[in-house]
Parts: structure tokens; C-alpha cells; sequence
């Protein structure tokens, strides 16, 4: 037995009873404990005998010393648990020596809590049965054996830094599915391994190991939830191999982070893991890291990204009984196979408050210079190390998960030794492999070395093998801010505006308010007489009787309840009453009886009827004619007539009835953010941002408010409150597309590209759960989808800037009033309607007149009014892909990407000055480019400088863009459809393509390829599809036929390359 070592502080581990418990032979067996920890046993309890009832007392203690300066550390205790064996000793039969015993079960004692800043804990574990033990199985109805352990150190082995600053990574290997077909379950026994190496404090790394992979063939889809494993061979009952409150849970494809979480991988990944070959480790191993470590590791995934996370397979050895093995270096080296590497990006776990990362990750060869190009890493866990590693690949072998660091403290001189070698044999970058251009965390990382350098490791591409990696952290390494915090930092910069205080103008003033609503309303009721019974009074004159007065009157208060207005005059009336109410008779508190409400209300009337005869008395019928009627203008009309006077140019008249409406109504949140999107106009920021301010102040949570707060801190270079701004808007909403835009374009500004790829992220997967949303409401709401061309009616709905919704067809838009506050348009909005009507009439000049709202869906004709053109097909490019499918009553307005969605939010408030930097990411993100839309906005933005000749240039590069690609477009199908070729498919295709319409485009220019597979701008517009689409291969095959076949057109050819550098691949000889 080893001794353990004496220094250090005591661990205790006491069982104290046992429950429920079982033996071989007799109702009351004689049983002892054995406590094992890291392969040394720490003591065997006294022989105990169970009583009838299943229960012992063993009060069994034993220890082990934690020594943070060498032997038991922190990471022991992370992913090392305690092992209670319980054996049953039988009674000793006649003319036997020795007592024999038998192995009953087997219990684990996770010690977990003590990285936590415990200093004690009690469990109950449950005793695990070993194969042919008595001991019942856990099953229903059946109670489990048990034992209780209690934990005690004499003090916390964590100092309050290391609980603070220090932290716990959990790495989960699931399994590596669809591996090559040279994998079989026959012939020798083979040890799948897979490796990384954990920064830590210093120049060492701490490998971590998962050894004895399972090969399966595959058939069925592993079960989840299912329990994660200890990495650790040799325990000898079956059901202690389980961590326990440890599961593997899986989830949908498309919230993971890694690769292969596209729509497109998800048929592939389906086949992979039910019916394919796979290797199943589920094995979970932890490393403690202390302070120092986790600043190391913070500082490794700046510095390199993507970590190499190794795989290979080594033949089981056996030792010779009696002799050590021997084992040599280069023998070692050749023991290895199917070297094969996983890049690992780690940036997510730099996002703030993420904790956690899993996915899936494509295996491809290890290759010295590709490894160090990606990840700089410069050592093979396995190959570099191997003869280390393979000391225990014996059968019956300890599987340790974190073995002592194997990377020498010398580190610096082995990676100029390493240097040398590299230097010698192949130097990064003499492999022609694209580098990584990935701006998200679940961007497939791909690349294509040649075989001959590994080709074993060539079979993991050939077979797409993936393996399906978690890890985890106790804490997340960047914290996130609470949104209480937030909103506390808010509400500091800009306290809520109090409300109104209650003015009260007195008594006279209550009457006199009542007296003019007496006038209104009389004057109301005698033209309603007057329109009913004018002509009838002419002509009768003082010759009507009783009779007719009275039929008159009976008909009018008929007409008056059937109209509404006697309803609506008694609302008229209310307020004032009120008044008089609480000024005059001072009751502004419940009445305690109803005999007294009776009584005031009676009184109350008297006085009213009283007052009322004043008033009629006081209207004279020359008061009546002579009198001059108000024109009373509403909050929406006023808001009309300054959208006039800015058409016009007339910005001081526009800023009067901007104005009037504050005066009006100053509580009123929609004003103030017209009149600050109107300031923005006239580029007086400080007034905008005074404007937005006060609209934040009357709700701070209203998200359009703090995104334009946060707008105008940028633009005035106050960027820590823009950080708040924006990071509170998404918290309150994590939804919100422009939230995480306008966060990202920030964090792009403070040159945070980690938290700016993080917020990009972010908005393109919510931009793509809202579209595929969208997409199943609509097949459920209009079952398969139509397409109409032309005269289609559009029924949409869509939010207004300040997040009020607003739904209806075109149609009844155009038929209506403008649109209120809650949808408020812009000068150059009208002006694109107005282009639009007038370029599809060929004419010449451009009037700005009204428009509607225009993310109100149009018919495709409206062209440059046309937010998107129609994509009728779930797009096959990267992450960031949204497209949607039309709706079945015309063009789908769901933008393309988070950048253009954002655009037209800055563009209805008129933040221009903005909008330059998020149109240079519409140009370079793969799914946006030039087009109609941008071509539209750049005309905004100049027609606001008065360059009409800019304008000019770009209206019409975006009408041809979609108008005249559209009529190409049906002009070609009719000529597939009655001589077909593969010119006319050809030209079908690009005209798709450039209406992005890729799954058409791609149809199309097949249906070319088939008729003849020697026009070379065939070959070229497919490869242009496929880039598109994100897939690497389909682009790489189409643009070799491309270069083969030698294509002419040098514009397209341009385009082409364009393409390929800003999606990262396409190109073999990059």
C-alpha cells in the first residue's frame, strides 16, 4: 500500500452508515469500507456486521493530505473522486486459512464542494452494485443501497482570491461520429484517444486526456439524456462510472456554436449519428484553474483563437508478466494513426457572461504547418509526447484525464528546437490553405491540405468526421452586467421625468370651462336640428304647432342617441363636471354612504341645470352667427404640416408645428422622438440628443429611445454612455436585431473586434429565428406557397420606428391618411416613391411628394420602393444567411442581413452620419453587397447633400439592378419554356442570381450545365452561387472548370475573386 504524504492539510472522509445493504450468504453479512483515492488506498474500515434491517454503523474515517505545492493539488480533487469499495468477508469454512472475501459494490464521492469554498459537506451516495453482487439494482419500487460520507477539512482550501478569481473548466467529449470506413470493431484492439492542452499559470500546459473511445457501428441514435462519465479506468462497478447530476442533454443544431449548425448540415448530421459509424467516450474531465491561470487563459484565446484539439488511434499493448516493458520514441511515434485535428474556437467564451460553448467540429489531417498556422501551437500532444503517453496504453492500464505537466517548463528553447525542425521539413504557409476569415463562433473552418503528408488523416475529410465537443466554466470569464445595473446607470445619466404636477385653476374656472362646453354643445345639437329640420322650419315658419315641435324633438333626441353624439357629448361634458366636482364642492374622496351620494348627486344636478340656463341665456343667436369657428388641428395633422414644410425646405415652419405638438402634449413620447429625428435633419445633434433624452426620461424602457440615445453618444464621442445605452436595449430586448447592430458597429469603433463578432453573432441568429418564425406561420396561415408575379395583394404588418405596430395592404395605405405618429416617414422616403412611380412611367424629373411607410409591402413592379428582391428559398450560406420566403401575396420585406434592417432604422430618424459605417458592412458581408437597396440608400444619403448627380447615378443603378433583371428574368423563362437552351437557361440564371435568388439561379444554370458543360460562364455563375451558398467544395469544383475552359468575361472573373476573398474560400491557390 503507499503511504501518503505527511505534510500538508488533512482531507477527512468519514462513513458513518450504511442503508439498505446486502450480502452473499445470510441476512446479517460481515462487511468492511475501503477508501481509494488517486490510486492509493487511504485505509480499510473494521469488520462491521449488517444488521436484519440492512443497516451498519461503521464510523469509518479515514484521510489524505492536500499539498498545493506538489503531490494531491486542486486538480485532483476537480476530476479525482473518492472510491468506496464495500466487501463482504465470509465465514471461514473448516481447514481454511485465510478468510475469503467477495466484492458487494462500489461507491463515488465526488469532492467537488471543496473548490467551491466548503470546508465540510455531508452526502448520501448510493452503493453501486458490481456484476453477480446481491445487491439489488436501482429499479422502481426498490430502494437503493446507500452510504453516508461526510467531507471535512479543518479550513477552506481556497483562499477567498482563489474563490474570487479562480475557476472551473469542464471538457466533455461526446463522441467523434461518421469516422472512417477503415475503422472496424475486428482484429486488434485499438485505443481511440483524443487530447488539448489547458493553459495554465507559467510556460506549461496541462494536457487533458480521454482515452478508450467505444467504436460503434452505428444504427441507432445515442439516447440523451445520458449520464456523463468519470475519466477513469478500472472502476469496478459499472454503475460508478457515472458522474453523478451530470447529463448530457444535446439540443438543436442550430443553437450550437461550433460547425455543421447550418440547415443545410442537418440531413448530414441526422445520417452521422444514427446510422453511421461513431466512437462514444462521454467522458467529462475538469481542471481547476487558479487566478493566474485564468488570466492565461484569457490571454491564449485572444492570441489564438482556435485551439487544436488532437485524435488518433494507438494499438493496445500488453506487458509481459513479470518485466517492464520497454518503449522507444520512434516506436512510439509509429504506433500512432489517423492523426487527425480539430480546430476549436474559443472566442465565445470571451463574450460576455457566456460560460459555455458546444458543438460541432470537422476532424481534418494534422499537419505540422496548418496546426502552427491556426492555432500556434508548435507540440503534438500525442505524437510529440507519445512515448509518455503510451506508458499506460496497456490493457488494464490507468486512464488518468490530467496527467503532470508533460510540456517541459523549458518551453521557449524546445519551440526554437521546434523552429529548427520546421525549418528543416515544412515551414507554415508552404501549404496553400486558406487562413481562417470566420467573424463568427460557428463558421465552418475549412481547408484542404494535401494528403500526402498525412494520408490516414486524409480519410477523416473524405468520411466528413466531426467530433461533438462541450466546454464548460464554472464562471463566465467576462462578466456580464446585470440588467439592474444597467438600468441603475440609465436612470443616473437621465433621471424619469416626474409627472405632471395637478393644476387646479379654481372654482370660477371650473364654471367657466363648464359654461363653454354648455355653448359647444348647444351649438352642436342646434346645427344637427338645422340639418334635419331647416328646410321644414323655412317653409312652416312661426306657423308650427305644438304637435310638430314635439314630433321634432322626439326625433331628434332619436337621432342623436342612434348617431352617438348624445354619448358623445355627455364624454364632452364629464371633465368639466368633474372640475366643478372637486373645485367647487371640494369632493375628491369616496362617499361613506349611499344615502349621501343620492343626496350630492341630487344636489349636484339642480346646480348643474341652474348653470346651464346661465349659459343658454348668455348665447345670443348673433353670438351664433356672428361667431368665427375654430379650426381645431390635431397632433397628426400638425405632424403632416411640418413633413410639408420640410419637403419645402421650410425647416423654421417645420420646427413651429414640432414644437406646437410638445407644447400640446408633452408627455407624449412619439413627439419627441419626431422632433429629434427632425433635429438630426438639420444636423443640430445637441438638440437631438436632448430630444431623445427627454423621451427616454418618460419611459426608460423603451428600446427605440435608448438605441437613438446611444446613436447620438457616438456621434458626439461620449462612448461609455453609448455602451450603456446600447447593452441596456439589449437586455431589455434580446430579440432586437438594430440592439446588437448598433452594439456591434460600437465595439467595431473601440477596436473590440471579439465583442463585436460576439454582437454580430448575436443579431444574425436572432435575425434568422425571427425569419424562419415568419416562414412557419405563413405555411401554417396560407398552407404551399403561390407565386404571383404582378397585381398580387400585400397584407403585412411592420413595425414603425418607434416600435408601435402599424399593419395593412398597400392598398389601404395609399387610400388612407397618412400614416400617424406611430409610423412616421421621411422626406427622402417620399421622395423614392415618387422616383419610382415616375421611372416606371419614363419620365424624366423627380418630384418629392408623400409617401407610405416603406417597410409596407409593395407589388414587385414598385420597384425602387421594393425593400428586398423576392429569395424564395431558405438560403445555403454561412450563419449570418436570412433569407425568407415571399409571402404568397407578393414581396417578402424581411432585409437580407442585420446590417441593411439597421440602415433603415437610422435612415427613418435621419441619423445619416451613421449610416456610412454600416453600409460599408452591407458591401462586404457575403449575403448583402450592392444591392438594389443599398444603390437606394446611397442616393438618400447624397440627395441630403444636394449631389443630385450622385442620386442620379445610383437610382439608376438600382433600377437596373432589380427592374430590369425582373423583366429579364420572365422574359427568359418564357423562352426555357418554349425553346429551351442553355443560352436561355444561362440567361435565366444570372438574371435569378442577381436578384438573388439563389435556389432558382442554381436550377437554372444546372439545367444550362446539363445541355452543355463547356460554356465557361456557366461554369462561372455556378461557382458565384456556391460561394453564396457557402459550399466550399461545389465553389472550388466550379471554379476550376471556370479557369479551365478559360472564361473571357474579365468583369465577371473580377467579381469572382471579389467573392472569394470576403467569403475566405473558393480559391485553391489562395
Amino acid at each position: 500500500m503507499e503511504q501518503v504524504s505527511s505534510t500538508g492539510r488533512p482531507v477527512q472522509i468519514t462513513v458513518t452508515d450504511g442503508y439498505d445493504l446486502k450480502g452473499f450468504k445470510g441476512d446479517t453479512p460481515v462487511t468492511f469500507i475501503r477508501a481509494e483515492f488517486n490510486q492509493v488506498i487511504l485505509g480499510d474500515s473494521a469488520k462491521v456486521t449488517v444488521s436484519p434491517e440492512g443497516t451498519a454503523k461503521y464510523n469509518f474515517t479515514s484521510s489524505f493530505e492536500y499539498s498545493p505545492e506538489g503531490g494531491i493539488t486542486l486538480d485532483d480533487l476537480a476530476h479525482k473522486p473518492v472510491f468506496l469499495t464495500m466487501t463482504e468477508v465470509l465465514p471461514k469454512e473448516k481447514k481454511q486459512k485465510d478468510e475469503k472475501t467477495l466484492i458487494l459494490g462500489q461507491a463515488v464521492v465526488d469532492l467537488l464542494p471543496l473548490l467551491e469554498g466548503e470546508s465540510s459537506f455531508e452526502t448520501m451516495v448510493p452503493l453501486h452494485p458490481v456484476p453477480g453482487s446481491p445487491l439489488e439494482p436501482l429499479r422502481s419500487g426498490v430502494k437503493q443501497c446507500s452510504l453516508e460520507v461526510k467531507v471535512f477539512v479543518a479550513e477552506p482550501l481556497l483562499t477567498t482570491a482563489q474563490i474570487l478569481g479562480g475557476n472551473l473548466l469542464k471538457v466533455t467529449l461526446e463522441a467523434a461520429y461518421s469516422v472512417p470506413e477503415s475503422f472496424v470493431p475486428v482484429g486488434p484492439m485499438q485505443n481511440y484517444m483524443v487530447g488539448l492542452q489547458v493553459p495554465s499559470a507559467g510556460e506549461k500546459d496541462y494536457p487533458i486526456l480521454f482515452k478508450n473511445g467505444t467504436l460503434k457501428l452505428g444504427g441507432e441514435r445515442e439516447p440523451v439524456p445520458r449520464p456523463k462519465k468519470w475519466p477513469i479506468a478500472n472502476i469496478l462497478a459499472p454503475g460508478a462510472n457515472y458522474i453523478p447530476d451530470s447529463f448530457i442533454v444535446g439540443g438543436p443544431y442550430e443553437e450550437e456554436e461550433g460547425e455543421l449548425n447550418r440547415p443545410e448540415d442537418k440531413e448530414f448530421r441526422n445520417q452521422a449519428e444514427s446510422i453511421k459509424k461513431r466512437i462514444i467516450w462521454d467522458l467529462e474531465s475538469r481542471c481547476y484553474l487558479d487566478p493566474p491561470a485564468v488570466v492565461s487563459l484569457q490571454k491564449r484565446i485572444a492570441d489564438c483563437r482556435f485551439w487544436p484539439v488532437e485524435i488518433t488511434r494507438v494499438p493496445l499493448t500488453t506487458a509481459p508478466k513479470g518485466k517492464a516493458a520497454k518503449f522507444d520514441k520512434a516506436d512510439d511515434e509509429g504506433q500512432l494513426s489517423f492523426h487527425g485535428v480539430a480546430y476549436v474556437n474559443m472566442v465565445p467564451l470571451l463574450y460576455p457572461g457566456v460560460k459555455r460553448i458546444r458543438g460541432a467540429f470537422h476532424v481534418y489531417p494534422y499537419l505540422d504547418s496548418t496546426v502552427y498556422e491556426k492555432t500556434k501551437c508548435l507540440f503534438s500532444l500525442f505524437r510529440d509526447t507519445g512515448h509518455l503517453l503510451t506508458q499506460n496504453n496497456k490493457i488494464g492500464g490507468f486512464n488518468s484525464p490530467l496527467s503532470k505537466p508533460i510540456v517541459s517548463k523549458n518551453l521557449k528553447e524546445e519551440k526554437t528546437v521546434k523552429e529548427k525542425e520546421l525549418e528543416g521539413r515544412l515551414r507554415p504557409g508552404d501549404l496553400q490553405a486558406p487562413s481562417i476569415k470566420s467573424q463568427s463562433s460557428d463558421t465552418p473552418l475549412e481547408v484542404e491540405p494535401s494528403p500526402s503528408h498525412n494520408p490516414e488523416g486524409q480519410q477523416y475529410i473524405e468520411a466528413g468526421t466531426y467530433i461533438v465537443l462541450e466546454i464548460q466554466l464554472d464562471r463566465a470569464l467576462v462578466p456580464k452586467r446585470m440588467p439592474e445595473e444597467l438600468a441603475k446607470r440609465v436612470k443616473e445619466m437621465i433621471p424619469p421625468r416626474p409627472p405632471l404636477t395637478r393644476r387646479t385653476g379654481g372654482a370660477q374656472k371650473a364654471m367657466s370651462d363648464y359654461h363653454m362646453q354648455i355653448k359647444n354643445i348647444s351649438r352642436a345639437i342646434l346645427d344637427e336640428y338645422h340639418r334635419m329640420f331647416g328646410k321644414q322650419v323655412a317653409k312652416l315658419g312661426n306657423n308650427m304647432d305644438s304637435e310638430t315641435v314635439e314630433e321634432q324633438k322626439c326625433l331628434l333626441s332619436y337621432e342623436l342617441n342612434c348617431s352617438g353624439k348624445y354619448f358623445a357629448f355627455k364624454e364632452q361634458l364629464k371633465h368639466a363636471v368633474v372640475k366643478i366636482v372637486r373645485e367647487k364642492y371640494l369632493k375628491t374622496t369616496p362617499f361613506e354612504s349611499q344615502e349621501e351620494l343620492q343626496t350630492f348627486i341630487s344636489e349636484l344636478y339642480v346646480f348643474l341645470v341652474d348653470q346651464m340656463h346661465v349659459a343658454l341665456n348668455q348665447t345670443m343667436p348673433d353670438d351664433i352667427q356672428g361667431a368665427v369657428s375654430t379650426i381645431y388641428t390635431s397632433s397628426e395633422q400638425l405632424r403632416l404640416f411640418a413633413f410639408e414644410a420640410e419637403v419645402n425646405e421650410n425647416f423654421e415652419m417645420a420646427a413651429v408645428y414640432y414644437e406646437e405638438r410638445l407644447v400640446r402634449e408633452p408627455q407624449n413620447l412619439e413627439h419627441w422622438l419626431d422632433y429629434g429625428a427632425f433635429c438630426l435633419l438639420t444636423e443640430d445633434n445637441i438638440k437631438a440628443q436632448e430630444c431623445f433624452r427627454k423621451a427616454l426620461s418618460l419611459n426608460q424602457n423603451h428600446i427605440q429611445s435608448l438605441l437613438l440615445c446611444g446613436v447620438l453618444a457616438v456621434l458626439m464621442e461620449k462612448y461609455e454612455q453609448a455602451e450603456i445605452f446600447f447593452e441596456d436595449a439589449t437586455c431589455l430586448e434580446p430579440t432586437n436585431v438594430v440592439a446588437w447592430t448598433l452594439l456591434g458597429l460600437y465595439y467595431e469603433i473601440q477596436n473590440n473586434d471579439i465583442r463585436m463578432e460576439m454582437a454580430f453573432h448575436e443579431g444574425f441568429k436572432q435575425l434568422q429565428a425571427r425569419t424562419l418564425q415568419a416562414q412557419v406561420i405563413k405555411q401554417r396561415s396560407t398552407g404551399p406557397f403561390e407565386y404571383i408575379e404582378e397585381g398580387g395583394k400585400v397584407d403585412e404588418h411592420s413595425l414603425g420606428p418607434w416600435g408601435i405596430t402599424n399593419g395593412s395592404s398597400a392598398t389601404a395605405m395609399k387610400a388612407e391618411t397618412p400614416a400617424g405618429p406611430g409610423a412616421p416617414t421621411s422626406i427622402l422616403d417620399d421622395f423614392l416613391e415618387e422616383s419610382s412611380k415616375l421611372l416606371s412611367d419614363s419620365q424624366e424629373h423627380i418630384l418629392p411628394t408623400q409617401s407610405q411607410d416603406p417597410t409596407v409591402s409593395q407589388k414587385p413592379s414598385n420597384i425602387l420602393l421594393k425593400e428586398i428582391p423576392v429569395k424564395k428559398e431558405t438560403s445555403k450560406c454561412q450563419d449570418s444567411s436570412t433569407f425568407l420566403h415571399p409571402s404568397p401575396h407578393g414581396v417578402s420585406q424581411t432585409p437580407a442581413t442585420i446590417f441593411m434592417e439597421t440602415i433603415r432604422f437610422l435612415m427613418k430618424v435621419n441619423a445619416v452620419q451613421y449610416v456610412h459605417r454600416v453600409l460599408a458592412h452591407e458591401l462586404l458581408c457575403p449575403q448583402g453587397g450592392p444591392s438594389c437597396e443599398y444603390y437606394l440608400v446611397l442616393a438618400q444619403t447624397h440627395l441630403l447633400k444636394k449631389d443630385f448627380a450622385k442620386a442620379e447615378e445610383y437610382l439608376q443603378h438600382a433600377a437596373q439592378m432589380d427592374y430590369l433583371y425582373e423583366k429579364a428574368k420572365k422574359t427568359y423563362m418564357q423562352a426555357c419554356k418554349r425553346s429551351p437552351s442553355c443560352l436561355t437557361w444561362l440567361g435565366l440564371g444570372i438574371a435569378c442570381y442577381r436578384l438573388e435568388e439563389l435556389t432558382e439561379a442554381e436550377d437554372a444554370l444546372s439545367e444550362a450545365n446539363a445541355l452543355n458543360n463547356y460554356n465557361a460562364e456557366v461554369w462561372a455563375y455556378l461557382a458565384l452561387v456556391s460561394l453564396k451558398a457557402g459550399r466550399q467544395v461545389e465553389a472550388e469544383q466550379a471554379y476550376k472548370y471556370t479557369m479551365k475552359l478559360k472564361l473571357k468575361d474579365k468583369a465577371l472573373l473580377a467579381e469572382i475573386h471579389t467573392v472569394q476573398e470576403a467569403v475566405g474560400f473558393g480559391n485553391p491557390s489562395f
